[in-house]
């Protein structure tokens, strides 16, 4: 089979998928292909959704590939799907930070960090499945201890936690850019593959 056709198979199966398809995963399905051909007709995808005329790109997130609707599309697709935007509140921001940051991590510390009760906004953010229970922290009492999720990096469009900015490039942003990102950093649904028609589409917030 040629190259051409290997890229049209990558293509439709993470055009069909709603979740990103990881390069494991590929060569589970493609085995009549090498691991290294897979990636490069991955690549040379990558290089051509990558055009600034195309509505579509191929992004990598959550150790995956996934086709996800340009940014500066979002408006637009908002009104063909007809779906309110919600904001995702500061406190549920702060709290999904300092988990991203710092998990594993107890509810109690993360009140320690936040100076305030957190049993409500850590209840949401497990609810919308962006964070999740690792286990139980060898102390006494053997508090939960939590973590962020395959959905969370799908959100915020990371490849992996790596990805996260690094304490000094959030410190170069000015405190009013910062304000700004808070208040209004909508949480969105993980976009899906394009043969759903769905965009960056936002969900509520706590």
């Amino acid at each position: 089979m040629t190259t051409s056709r290997l890229k049209s198979l990558v293509e439709s199966l993470i055009f069909v998928s709603d979740t990103p398809v990881s390069l494991d995963r590929l060569c589970g399905i493609l085995e009549e292909y090498g691991r290294e051909d897979i990636r490069s007709a991955v690549a040379a995808l990558m290089d051509e959704y990558a055009q600034p005329e195309r509505g579509i790109a191929l992004a990598e997130v959550a150790k995956g590939y996934q086709f996800r609707t340009r940014e500066e599309n979002g408006e637009y697709v908002r009104r063909l799907i007809k779906i309110k935007a919600s904001r995702f509140s500061q406190s549920a921001l702060e709290t999904l930070a300092i988990i991203a940051y710092r998990q594993p991590i107890t509810r109690a510390e993360i009140e320690y960090l936040r100076g305030v009760d957190s049993g409500g906004v850590v209840k949401t953010l497990l609810e919308k499945k962006l964070i999740k229970i690792l286990g139980k922290k060898d102390i006494p009492g053997r508090p939960l201890i939590y973590g962020t999720t395959k959905e969370f990096l799908e959100i915020f469009s990371l490849r992996d936690l790596k990805s996260l900015p690094t304490l000094r490039e959030i410190e170069e942003l000015s405190a009013e850019r910062m304000n700004e990102q808070q208040e209004e950093l909508p949480l969105e649904d993980p976009p899906v593959g394009a043969s759903h028609g769905n965009g960056a589409v936002e969900r509520d917030g706590d």
